[in-house]
């Protein structure tokens, strides 16, 4: 039989049976004196048998090793293989679901969600307070209120059941009542009056020490803060996130950290 028959027994197209030909996981049988090639009862086997291993999900290298033994001793420990990695795969469906299932949730309470979603519940609900807290200011919410949001959603992804303890106690502290919120809306506008200033302006002091103030001990005892050496000045990351705020604004943090880290001698 021809390649077209041999590929509509098994039904699949004659590109896969070519590919296949070109990876050695089916023999190629010899052209014909009249050019064609001549394909055989036992190539339909083959091919057929091809077709179940990978409808039951072996990649073609997996397919091929089983071809391999005769015995079949080694598809016994490929399927075995092949079904704790579907059990693996159902388990990550089912809490992708489940996080599915809390965003929609949220939606469907607030009627939208947050920009920075998909975010944790705890980060989602920070996030309406903060944005019932923008709703009852005089005049637009504070960038740096935004920029925030952010980090705090840049951080949350870092750190997904990881080392974020310091991350949650910001959390806590912010969703702590009206006042907390309060406080830190007053320091998102402080740092907005530094867009344009100079960095030796002496509200750079001002603004860095509510900083500190606004920051419970709690979560200023879960942050990494170096001993010594200049703040932000180790690469990385570090230098990414200052070169992201105008140079009085990242003076400012500059000065709150280097006073966090002397609140914690």
């Amino acid at each position: 039989m021809r390649i077209g028959e041999l590929a509509g027994i098994a039904g699949i197209t004659t590109r896969a049976v070519r590919h296949y030909h070109r990876i050695g996981l089916l023999p190629e049988p010899p052209r014909q004196p009249n050019g064609y090639r001549e394909y055989s009862l036992r190539d339909a086997v083959e091919l057929a048998r091809i077709r179940r291993l990978t409808e039951l999900g072996l990649s073609l290298d997996e397919v091929k090793d089983v071809l391999v033994d005769d015995a079949g001793k080694d598809l016994v420990e490929i399927l075995t293989e092949l079904d704790a990695d579907l059990a693996r795969q159902e388990e990550s469906i089912r809490q992708r679901r489940a996080r599915l299932r809390q965003l929609l949730e949220q939606a469907e309470q607030t009627g939208r969600l947050p920009a920075e979603a998909p975010i944790s519940p705890e980060l989602a609900a920070l996030f309406t307070d903060m944005a019932r807290a923008s709703a009852r200011l005089p005049g637009p919410e504070p960038a740096m209120a935004a920029r925030e949001r952010e980090l705090l959603a840049l951080l949350e992804t870092g750190s997904p059941g990881g080392d974020g303890g310091w991350l949650d106690a910001m959390v806590r502290s912010l969703s702590a009542g009206p006042e907390a919120m309060r406080r830190a809306y007053e320091v998102y506008a402080q740092l907005d009056e530094l867009a344009e200033a100079a960095e030796d302006d002496p509200r750079v002091e001002r603004t860095a020490r509510a900083i500190v103030d606004s920051i419970p001990d709690e979560a200023a005892q879960s942050m990494a803060i170096p001993d010594d050496g200049a703040v932000g000045e180790d690469g990385g990351f570090a230098d990414a996130f200052f070169a992201d705020f105008a140079p009085a604004q990242a003076a400012a943090v500059r000065r709150a950290i280097e006073l966090l880290r002397e609140r914690a001698r």
